[in-house]
């Protein structure tokens, strides 16, 4: 369970997103608004990459006073990732890898599923948009979160990798992890439901 409480941020005192309570039990949530509505930070929010006030707990692991161990519990993958250029595929799959204590057969599933074998030996600062994209997705599968926060997973991927996503999405929650995401595509696992949610006026609301 996620749970939110009298969270707000602001930037230059400007209110980007205000939450009362808010409470993610299982399952599949889909965060729906307008561009700079402030679903993207509501994310980097959770994922505790930026600061912000109030309290935010997962399974009763505080975010605040077990930092550490909440992140353990909260992959998150930005609509276009940012990795220094220099680094390979395989050096961020070994870091996470080991930061994660991801089983190796995990990886090799994800890594061929995702068919990005043929890029990773090469820097990142040579690969295309679609091809980072497909790197982060591997990256937050590996391990085992509670959470998984996708902000835009369908941007920037071809076609014939969104029903793999799909695919491995169903995987995962069916061995109980949990997922936030925000999409301006449609999106539609027909074995999975999910709830939407819309982040409008800086609050969030369920649809």
């Amino acid at each position: 369970m996620l749970t939110l409480h009298r969270v707000k941020k602001e930037y230059n005192s400007n209110l980007i997103i205000q939450v009362d309570q808010l409470q993610f039990d299982t399952g599949l949530y889909w965060i729906k608004g307008n561009n700079g509505s402030g679903k993207s930070t509501l994310l980097k929010v959770i994922a505790g990459m930026i600061p912000f006030e109030g309290d935010i707990v997962v399974n009763g692991i505080d975010l605040r006073k077990q930092p550490v161990e909440y992140r353990r519990q909260i992959h998150y993958v930005e609509a276009e990732p940012l990795y220094p250029p220099f680094l390979t595929g395989i050096d961020l799959i070994s870091f996470f890898t080991q930061v994660r204590k991801a089983k190796k057969e995990e990886v090799h599933f994800l890594v061929q599923k995702f068919n990005i074998s043929s890029f990773i030996a090469q820097p990142v600062g040579t690969y295309s948009s679609g091809m980072v994209k497909k790197l982060s997705l591997v990256l937050a599968f590996i391990g085992q979160p509670a959470y998984i926060l996708l902000d835009e997973p369908l941007v920037t991927i071809d076609k014939d990798t969104v029903p793999i996503l799909y695919e491995v999405i169903s995987l995962y929650a069916a061995r109980g992890i949990h997922f936030l995401f925000t999409s301006h595509q449609a999106f539609d696992i027909p074995s999975l439901t999910h709830r939407e949610l819309l982040v409008e006026n800086h609050s969030i609301c369920y649809l």
